[in-house]
């Protein structure tokens, strides 16, 4: 049975691109609605700075390693840490990032599931 159609989409290493940012690496599908950034991320790997997003929500999911990152105000220095299977959600107009990305013990990776709505323009595969 042959699952591969525009429909369906699977793990594949191969499907992950490079970023322009040193050990992030990441696979996009985009709906109409929304758009799933599938990131792996090396642990250690920097280039996160804080920001938000004024046109989008951002739903985050950890699914391997630990995200040590900021999220709330601009001027909070507080950090959380969430693990495997934690999430987080930025709003339009919520503050997040400056992040430390902690590997996993078997791939040394941060996997990170990061749902937009709507879609990021600068994301859609080219």
């Amino acid at each position: 049975m042959n699952l591969s159609n525009q429909f369906c989409h699977f793990y594949d290493a191969a499907e992950f691109s490079e970023t322009d940012r040193p050990g992030f690496r990441r696979r996009v599908i985009t709906g109409d609605f929304l758009q799933l950034c599938f990131w792996r991320i090396d642990g250690g790997a920097t280039g996160s700075f804080l920001h938000k997003h004024d046109d989008h929500e951002q739903l985050g999911i950890i699914a391997r390693g630990k995200l040590d990152f900021r999220i709330g105000e601009r001027d909070d220095q507080n950090r959380v840490v969430l693990e495997e299977n934690e999430f987080y959600l930025a709003s339009q107009g919520v503050w997040h990032g400056d992040s430390v990305f902690i590997g996993d013990d078997e791939y040394q990776e941060c996997w990170i599931l990061d749902v937009f709505s709507p879609p990021r323009d600068d994301l859609r595969e080219k």
